[in-house]
C-alpha cells in the first residue's frame, strides 16, 4: 500500500493506494463513528464494484444508505445536486455525517459538492473507482456541477477526509475509460515531470495491458505531483492553475458536444494539442506531445466542433480573469507558463488546427 499525505494544515489528509483498500476505507469510516452514512455512486460502480465495497462496510457493521445517479457528465447538475440533498435531509444527516463518494468524476465532483454546502460543510470521503478520479479529480478538494453555459461553473473548495485508490476497480473499467483516464496522467507528466513523460512514452504497451505494478506507479507519481500543487497553492490562486493544461479546450469540446462524444479525458487529450500550438513550442515538442497521446489511442482532433462556438464557449472558461483567458501553456515538456496575451486570431487559427 501506498500513502501519500496532501499537507494542508488541519485540512490535510491521506491518499491510500494500493489493492484491497476497501477494508481500509470501512475501517477508517468505523474508527470515526460517524452519526449516519449516505454513499452516492451511479449505476455502472453500482453493477461492477458496489458488492465489494458494501461488503466491506458491513463487516464493521457499518450501517449506510445509498443513493444512485444514473453515470455520465450530464448527471453533474443542481437537479442532481437537489435531490441528493433531499434525500440527505429525508435521512436526517447532521453535522457528524459522513458522505461516501464512490465512483468516477462525476459521482466525485457532485457528491463533494453536496458535501460542501449541505449544512454548510459535512465530512466526505473520496473512493474513486475510475483511474480518471485516481489520478486526478478525487484528489485537490475541487467539488462542482455543470451549467448549461459552462463545465464546472458552479462548485466550492472542500476537501476530504481521505482518499481510497482501490486498483482493483481498474479491471471493471471498459478500455475507453482507462485511455481518458491516461490523458490526466499525460497533463501532470508534461506540465511538471519531463522524466515521468519518458517513463510513459517508453511503458506505453505495459500502461494499455493494465499491469498493475504499473498503474500503480503512474497512479502514485500523478497523485503526488497534485498533492505538492494543491498543497502550496490550496484554492488555485496561482501555481495551481497549470493543472488546467489543455482544459480550457477541452471543457469548451465537452459543452460544446453536450457531454456525449467525448468523455473528459479524450477532449483533455486534444486540448492539450491546442494548448501546445499556442505555446509556440518546437515542433518537436509538440510532435512528441502528440505521439504520446496517439500511442494511448486518445483523439487530437475534435470531430463537428464549431471554430466559432468553441471559441466563444472558452471566453466562459472560470480561470478567465477581467475578461482574458489565463491560457496554461508549456516552455517545454515538463514546465509550464500562464499567458493572458493570447490573441483572438492566434486561438481560432490554432482550433481550425485541432478542430474538423
Amino acid at each position: 500500500m501506498t500513502e501519500i499525505k496532501v499537507e494542508l494544515g488541519a485540512k490535510s489528509y491521506k491518499i491510500l493506494i494500493g489493492e484491497k483498500i476497501f477494508a481500509e476505507c470501512a475501517q477508517f469510516i468505523f474508527e470515526k463513528n460517524f452519526s449516519k452514512i449516505l454513499v452516492v455512486t451511479d449505476e455502472n460502480v453500482l453493477k461492477a464494484c458496489g458488492e465489494k465495497f458494501f461488503s466491506e462496510l458491513k463487516i464493521f457493521e457499518i450501517d449506510f444508505e445509498i443513493f444512485t445517479i444514473p453515470a455520465g457528465e450530464n448527471s453533474k447538475t443542481l437537479d442532481f445536486a437537489e435531490k441528493i440533498f433531499t434525500c440527505a435531509i429525508e435521512l436526517g444527516l447532521d453535522r457528524k455525517s459522513l458522505i461516501v463518494a464512490f465512483g468516477g468524476g462525476v459521482v466525485g465532483d457532485l457528491a463533494g459538492f453536496v458535501s460542501a454546502t449541505y449544512l454548510r460543510g459535512i465530512d466526505f470521503v473520496q473512493v474513486p473507482t475510475s483511474l480518471l478520479a485516481q489520478v486526478d479529480s478525487s484528489v485537490g478538494g475541487k467539488t462542482a456541477v455543470n451549467h448549461a453555459l459552462g463545465k464546472n461553473l458552479i462548485g466550492a473548495f472542500y476537501q476530504p477526509r481521505a482518499v481510497f485508490v482501490d486498483l482493483a476497480t481498474l479491471k471493471t473499467l471498459p478500455e475507453r475509460e482507462i485511455k481518458s483516464g491516461l490523458a490526466e496522467v499525460i497533463k501532470v507528466a508534461a506540465i511538471c515531470d519531463e522524466k515521468f513523460f519518458a517513463y510513459l512514452e517508453n511503458n506505453a504497451e505495459k500502461i494499455l495491458n493494465c499491469e498493475v505494478e504499473v498503474l500503480e506507479k503512474i497512479i502514485k507519481r500523478s497523485c503526488e505531483i497534485k498533492a505538492e500543487i494543491v498543497s502550496l497553492d490550496e484554492h488555485e490562486n496561482n501555481l495551481r492553475f497549470i493543472l488546467n493544461f489543455g482544459h480550457t479546450i477541452a471543457h469548451a469540446v465537452e459543452v460544446e458536444t453536450n457531454y456525449k462524444k467525448y468523455r473528459h479525458g479524450e477532449a483533455v487529450a486534444i486540448g492539450m494539442i491546442g494548448a501546445a500550438i499556442l505555446s509556440k513550442i518546437s515542433d518537436a515538442e509538440i510532435l512528441r506531445l502528440t505521439n504520446l497521446i496517439k500511442k494511448f489511442n486518445l483523439p487530437v482532433k475534435a470531430e463537428n466542433c464549431s471554430v466559432e462556438k468553441i471559441y466563444l464557449a472558452t471566453l466562459r472558461d472560470k480561470k478567465n480573469l477581467h475578461g482574458k483567458i489565463n491560457w496554461i501553456l508549456l516552455k517545454k515538456i515538463g514546465e509550464t507558463k500562464i499567458s493572458t496575451e493570447i490573441s483572438e486570431l492566434e486561438i481560432k487559427n490554432c482550433l481550425k488546427k485541432i478542430l474538423r
